[in-house]
């Protein structure tokens, strides 16, 4: 299977919206609220220049970005545990190499994703709820 990264384009905005919106992928992220068409046309008007998507074999199976250095990643829940994520995280440190990725503190998936990707803990936030 070959796994590429392209440029983001309009055609992958609701491709990323519904990975974003699922239920397996969202409780990872810090920001969880349900995200509307609009909403995420603006977002995708914005920043949707610093997303690329990772197609296997042509199919659109993750997305990967880094705004302001911030990493932002997910994975076609059907895909997950097949090197993606790992994959991803490597093409976008090669593009934007200070990028960094903010955790929250109970997804072990993607700290152990980031720390197999030779990230370490840096700081830790603290808020009170």
């Amino acid at each position: 299977m070959k796994k590429c990264l392209v440029n983001n384009e309009n055609k992958y905005w609701e491709f990323i919206r519904k990975i974003r919106n699922s239920s397996k992928v969202k409780t990872g992220f810090i920001e969880q609220d349900h995200i509307d068409p609009r909403e995420h046309t603006r977002f995708m008007q914005k920043y949707g220049h610093l997303y690329y998507i990772c197609l296997l074999d042509e199919i659109p199976v993750g997305f990967v970005g880094s705004i302001d250095g911030d990493i932002r990643v997910a994975t076609d829940p059907k895909y997950q545990g097949m090197g993606i994520g790992k994959y991803m995280i490597s093409e976008i440190m090669c593009k934007y190499p200070g990028s960094y990725a903010k955790i929250k503190i109970d997804n072990e998936a993607s700290l152990a994703l980031f720390k197999s990707c030779g990230f370490t803990e840096k700081y830790l936030i603290l808020e009170r709820e």
